[in-house]
């Protein structure tokens, strides 16, 4: 059940548009124990942050048969430079969610500031995270409805990894996912 993938971090909205993008109800992969494993690896990471930091994997699933396959990972990012801007590939969209966000066809960025007690200094200089969805073996057309699809399913991934953090107020995320379009 898609409920299941991804340490039971998708929202009922989230896990639909994963049978979607993946076009499946059944999944292969062994949903258990990313998120612990990412932000425990986050918090590690967080004093060495002053460069990229490595990406941690929430989760890998894909259907039975292994025809496609999506993978979430997070990190750090050191500075705001380091934000992608209009610097960003050419398949992926911007929307107004976070501090920034892309989506495209094979792939999802979502940019989060985070202030929490268990993220030492972050008060005086908040946690940049980079939630990221890649699409491995993937023919999905580049359509709004799938670009919404793939942000519902990092939005939902990241929310979870965020409260898990103790980021004050979500890190500026809502409840549900907001899609606005930015200009391109």
């Amino acid at each position: 059940m898609a409920e299941q993938q991804c340490d039971g971090t998708l929202s009922p909205d989230a896990a639909r548009a994963l049978e979607t993008v993946l076009n499946t109800k059944r999944f292969s992969d062994d949903p258990r124990g990313g998120l612990e494993r990412a932000t425990s690896a986050l918090v590690e990471d967080y004093p060495e942050s002053w460069r990229r930091t490595p990406a941690h994997s929430l989760c890998r699933t894909s259907p039975p048969t292994g025809m496609a396959e999506v993978e979430i990972e997070f990190r750090l990012l050191r500075r705001d430079a380091d934000l992608p801007g209009n610097q960003h590939a050419a398949d992926l969209h911007p929307y107004d969610m976070g501090v920034e966000a892309l989506s495209g066809p094979r792939a999802a960025q979502l940019y989060v500031r985070c202030v929490s007690s268990g993220l030492g200094g972050s008060d005086k200089r908040p946690a940049l995270i980079m939630a990221q969805l890649d699409f491995l073996r993937s023919k999905l057309p580049d359509t709004v409805p799938i670009r919404e699809a793939n942000l519902t399913i990092l939005h939902s991934t990241t929310l979870a990894v965020v409260r898990e953090l103790g980021c004050e107020n979500d890190a500026g995320l809502s409840e549900k996912p907001v899609f606005k379009a930015l200009p391109e």
